[in-house]
Formats: structure tokens, C-alpha cells, sequence
């Protein structure tokens, strides 16, 4: 009896290891090959908060990664860091993530009395398919990490075409929506922040937070750099309309102005 346990428990060792083996080899020659690793930042005129009727300059940082040779027709400033774990013909999908700066009342004297907001990051996933050779629809769906503790969603629709090989035109409507988590963070009012703020307290519930469009023009300046001029204007919507916020200290209509680049960089794992 001892000696077939022994035997039993060796091959299920033997087993366990060519598992991992495999598994291991898998990895590895999944991450195996060349990749691409592109990085920059944009700068643009923006709301100086969700909601601001009076606007600041900023920057925030773009990055991506992916297989050197998967083909990327098209790619926006509204898109966050991601990855494509799935790729099949037309669809693209995986994992996305941003950085998400804080708020408070240092920011803007429409802040006053009002809780901060931390700064911190957004993860989920994304997924993307063009219809056609010249339209892109992205979606991305994201939760919030010390920033707030809610859910946020866009889609992204946009048309693009090749003026000349170097320059590209791209433009199309947005549309965002939220979860009453991430909403209040950024738009809720409480009755503490109300007795000191002077806004009316609000409680906001889940929708669609905003509608709009945008449009932008890019440059491939050289085989590494890529350059892009970018406008965008959305309305405020539902739950993100109807804050005190908005409607006593800013506004609906949100515009947005910027350039970006972005200088990709190869290597081989």
C-alpha cells in the first residue's frame, strides 16, 4: 500500500511539473518577439473641473504597448492606457487603465467647502471594432481606485482618413456615463459641503453624464514621432447637469483645446 502511494504521489509531482512546464513555456513564448513601446503627453486648454465654466492649461501623460507587426488602424488622444489581449480580424480587447489626478479647493474658488478628491487611478477593460476601413467604435468600461469608488464608461465613434501618407484628419461623437459612486464624487454635495460651500445639497443617482464630439488632425512627423492637433466639446448630462455644482458655480458646456506627441520606442523580449 505504501508503495502505491508513492507511486501515486510521484505521478502526480511528475504531472504537476510538466503542467507548469508547459504552462511556463506558454508564457514564454507568448512574451517572446518584438514589441513596441510608445510614450508622450498632451497639453490642452480643459474645464479646470468637471463642470468649470472657466478653463486652465494641463498635461496628461499618453502611453501603449503592443506587438511590434499587430496593426493598429487608428488610435485617439481619448484613448487610455491599454492593452490587446484579444485580436481577431476587426476586434481589438484587454485590459485599460488611467491616471486620475485630484481635486480640491486649491484648484478653484468654486471649490470651497467642498471634500477633495484624491487623486488616483481607473482599471478595466476595453473593447474596439471597425465596421468599416475608415470607422473606429471603442468602448471602455472602468472602476476607481482611491479617486472614487464608482464605475465609469465611454464610447468613442470615430470616422478617419488620409489626407496625404504623413496626415491624418479623425472626428466623432462621444458619449459617457457613470455609476452614483463615481457621480458623487465628483458632482454630489452633501449636507455638510452644502452648510459650508453655500451650494444646495445634491445627491446624484447613475446615467449618462455627457454627450459631444470631437474631432483631430495628427502628423506622423517622422517614423518614430507623431504629432496631433485636437478640439472637443461635450455636454453635461442628466445627474452631472443637475449638480449645484454645474448649475449655480459653473457650467454644461465643456470645450476642450490641445496638441500631443508621442515617440515610440522597439525592443525584443
Amino acid at each position: 500500500m505504501t508503495i502505491s502511494y508513492c507511486r501515486l504521489a510521484a505521478a502526480v509531482a511528475a504531472t504537476m511539473m510538466l503542467g507548469f512546464s508547459t504552462v511556463r513555456a506558454s508564457a514564454e513564448n507568448w512574451f517572446s518577439g518584438d514589441w513596441y513601446l510608445t510614450v508622450g503627453a498632451a497639453g490642452f486648454i480643459a474645464p479646470r473641473f468637471e463642470g468649470s465654466k472657466s478653463s486652465v492649461f494641463t498635461a496628461s501623460p499618453l502611453i501603449s504597448l503592443g506587438r511590434a507587426g499587430s496593426f493598429t488602424r487608428f488610435s485617439s488622444r481619448n484613448d487610455n492606457m491599454s492593452f490587446a489581449l484579444f485580436e481577431a480580424g476587426t476586434l481589438r480587447a484587454g485590459p485599460v487603465g488611467k491616471i486620475v489626478f485630484g481635486r480640491d479647493d486649491g484648484d478653484a474658488d468654486e471649490l470651497k467647502g467642498l471634500d477633495p478628491v484624491k487623486w488616483g487611478a481607473e482599471v478595466g477593460v476595453f473593447a474596439e471594432v471597425y465596421p468599416t476601413d475608415w470607422l473606429r467604435v471603442r468602448g471602455e468600461v472602468r472602476h476607481g481606485i482611491r479617486s472614487h469608488s464608482g464605475v465609469v464608461g465611454d464610447i468613442y465613434v470615430d470616422a478617419f482618413q488620409d489626407v496625404t501618407p504623413d496626415v491624418r484628419i479623425s472626428g466623432g461623437p462621444r458619449l459617457s456615463f457613470g455609476s452614483a459612486k463615481y457621480l458623487d464624487a465628483y458632482y454630489g454635495v452633501s449636507a455638510d459641503e452644502a452648510a459650508r460651500s453655500g451650494l444646495g445639497a445634491y445627491t446624484p443617482e447613475s446615467g449618462l453624464t455627457s454627450i459631444g464630439v470631437g474631432g483631430a488632425v495628427t502628423w506622423k512627423t517622422t517614423e518614430k514621432i507623431t504629432t496631433s492637433a485636437f478640439s472637443e466639446y461635450r455636454r453635461l448630462l442628466g445627474p452631472a447637469k443637475d449638480s449645484s455644482l454645474v448649475r449655480e458655480r459653473g457650467s454644461p458646456n465643456q470645450f476642450m483645446l490641445g496638441v500631443s506627441g508621442t515617440y515610440r520606442f522597439d525592443f525584443t523580449m
